[in-house]
């Protein structure tokens, strides 16, 4: 389909917006995203907590695998998920991109929530139990405000790789669990229509202000 230049025009957001279609798909990205970066960060959160001041005795062997999502490729990890999935009986959905995209996206969290617990100075923490504070309450009162906004952060980074991701979601996604990436690709199959471009700039300007705020966040963290 050939696209002729006839000037800027505000009328293809308002087209965009106005579709059913866009509109089902953009909410399966969002709650997909939000689902899998909540629970993504939340175990990251753990494990990284875990492998603080403790030697373990597989620790060289599990970082590695918490970082496997990020070196094999991702046509390997849909590939593999999805004959996984289909040998345990899970049904294609939302639930399977859910957590399909929750494994992919841990590593982001981890890592940034580890750079921060490796930065921390352990004698705050002891200061806490040396003025009879809990496990607990040293926890929540000490520890989780300093570590708080690593946790924002991983939290936002692996949201916008969540939303973002398209392979993944290609092999996974049933009827109904359309994501935005793959109604993109569907409509690009029948040519590139300012349709499209609205579209890609909306999730453009989306993913540079969430990775802006997550930058602004991990600069206050270091502060």
């Amino acid at each position: 389909m050939a696209t002729i230049w006839e000037g800027f025009s505000v009328r293809w957001y308002g087209e965009v917006l106005s579709s059913a279609n866009f509109r089902a798909a953009a909410t399966n990205s969002l709650v997909i995203a939000l689902a899998a970066a909540g629970i993504a960060t939340v175990l990251a959160t753990m494990a990284a907590l875990g492998f603080r001041g403790r030697k373990l005795g597989g620790a060289g062997l599990m970082m590695p695998f918490l970082s496997f999502p990020l070196v094999i490729p991702e046509i390997v990890t849909a590939v593999a998920t999805l004959i996984f999935f289909i040998s345990i009986g899970v049904p294609l959905g939302l639930v399977g991109l859910i957590a399909a995209h929750t494994v992919f996206c841990i590593p982001f969290a981890f890592l940034t929530v580890k750079a921060r617990l490796d930065s921390m100075d352990e004698t705050i923490e002891r200061a806490a139990s040396d003025l009879y504070a809990t496990p607990l309450k040293g926890f929540y009162y000490v520890t989780l405000p300093l570590l708080w906004p690593a946790v924002m952060s991983g939290f936002l980074l692996a949201f916008i790789v969540s939303l973002d991701d398209f392979i993944i979601s290609l092999f996974l996604a049933g009827p109904s669990s359309t994501t935005l990436p793959i109604y993109m690709f569907g409509m690009i199959r029948l040519g590139v229509t300012p349709a499209v471009n609205a579209i890609s700039v909306v999730i453009l300007v989306l993913s540079l202000a969430v990775v802006g705020v997550a930058a602004l966040i991990n600069r206050f963290n270091r502060i």
